[in-house]
């Protein structure tokens, strides 16, 4: 079973933003550690790549993808940078990127600036929020598309708004020519994932979120199409077939991208493990544990707060978004609720600014260290 190093004196409502670790997938990362410093050669030259081969498979396998089309990454930003600076000598000068009013911020500005180098537009769907049907969301995707659209992004679950978009749908509904990227950096782990059933061009997420792998664990999925052309930010040894210990050129220029501390990558499995057997229904368990609390949670917040769920609960999975009416916390802009809720409450919640429902956002999670009393407390601390 699954424990936690995490302090007991917070109320930790805000798995979703940068994940938590067991302590026995800890233990084991240090042990590789211990392991890489008392022969570092060893380490690095001989023991690294058939490690990372296994935990290249195992991410493949629990995410639905093939092994040949995965890399690890630091975190999925790196992986929408390496795939969006990768296709711009490859993009039609004045190509359009798409994405939507939900992107999250770091792939909106990775966007941004590939459409500036190659001298075309940023077009944002707008997709309405509150939202009650997923088929709003692949009209307003498919609306935006124009003749210049080259490339799509889409979040697999936004970040602010804590929406599961259909991501299948709307690749299905879309121009097959068109370049699909999809950031599920909450994704595997929350929700079941299947990569290849998507029919996505690019897949990438992090690991340290909902599959609790310790931080700097990512990984990307390229289709077999785009293996050729697709490459890691920093340039290194695999760029020219420099790194033999790899099974293919796309592999060598991730592998190995400059001395780092593999250790979190390498780890992925050992969390997989470990959370997957903290139910007896394993990950299904998990993923459907979770997403029961975070109802729950919902429920008794829009309750106490006198507000509506702005989504149905099938378009949610273990995190979950409300607003806080304009009566609560009044003349606090989202920062400010924050570091409140922080100070004096020792509860620890993302809220966002968002131009609907009072301007501001809070965003709950829910995992196996969180119970219903945590959502009672945040109750207490949002209507005293």
């Amino acid at each position: 079973m699954a424990t936690w190093r995490l302090d007991p004196a917070t109320t930790h409502l805000n798995h979703g933003s940068f994940g938590a670790t067991p302590s026995e997938v800890l233990d084991h990362q240090s042990a590789l550690r211990s392991e890489m410093e008392h022969n570092p050669v060893d380490f690095m030259m001989r023991q690294y790549q058939p490690l990372l081969e296994a935990s290249r498979s195992a991410v493949a396998s629990f995410v639905g993808a093939d092994a040949d089309g995965l890399v690890f990454v630091p975190n999925a930003t790196y992986g929408v940078n390496s795939v969006l600076r990768s296709l711009e000598p490859q993009l039609p000068p004045g190509a359009d990127i798409l994405i939507t009013n939900h992107t999250y911020n770091a792939c909106r500005n990775a966007a941004a600036e590939t459409a500036r180098r190659i001298g075309g537009q940023l077009v944002v769907a707008d997709i309405p929020f509150p939202i009650d049907d997923p088929q709003v969301v692949v009209e307003a995707v498919y609306a935006a598309v124009t003749p210049a659209t080259k490339v799509v992004v889409l979040d697999h679950v936004t970040s602010a708004t804590a929406l599961i978009l259909p991501v299948r749908e709307i690749i299905a509904a879309l121009d097959p020519q068109l370049l699909v990227v999809v950031d599920g950096a909450h994704a595997p782990g929350m929700i079941d994932v299947d990569i290849r059933a998507l029919g996505a061009a690019f897949y990438m997420a992090n690991c340290h979120k909902w599959m609790c792998a310790p931080k700097g664990a990512a990984f990307l999925w390229v289709a077999e199409a785009f293996r050729d052309t697709i490459g890691a930010v920093a340039v290194s040894h695999g760029y020219n077939d420099g790194w033999p210990q790899s099974a293919s050129r796309f592999h060598a220029q991730f592998d190995w991208t400059g001395t780092d501390d593999p250790t979190a990558r390498l780890s992925v499995p050992t969390a997989l493990s470990v959370v997957g057997e903290h139910l007896l229904a394993g990950w299904p368990g998990i993923r459907t544990s979770n997403h029961a609390l975070v109802l729950e949670g919902r429920e008794l917040l829009t309750a106490a707060l006198d507000s509506e769920a702005p989504v149905p609960a099938e378009m949610i999975g273990s995190i979950a978004s409300l607003s806080i009416p304009a009566d609560r916390y009044p003349g606090h802009n989202a920062f400010e609720v924050v570091e409140s809720l922080h100070g004096t409450w020792s509860i620890e919640v993302p809220v966002s600014p968002w131009p609907t429902l009072d301007h501001r956002l809070l965003r709950i999670s829910a995992q196996q260290y969180n119970t219903l009393t945590d959502y009672e407390l945040l109750a207490r601390a949002l209507t005293s």
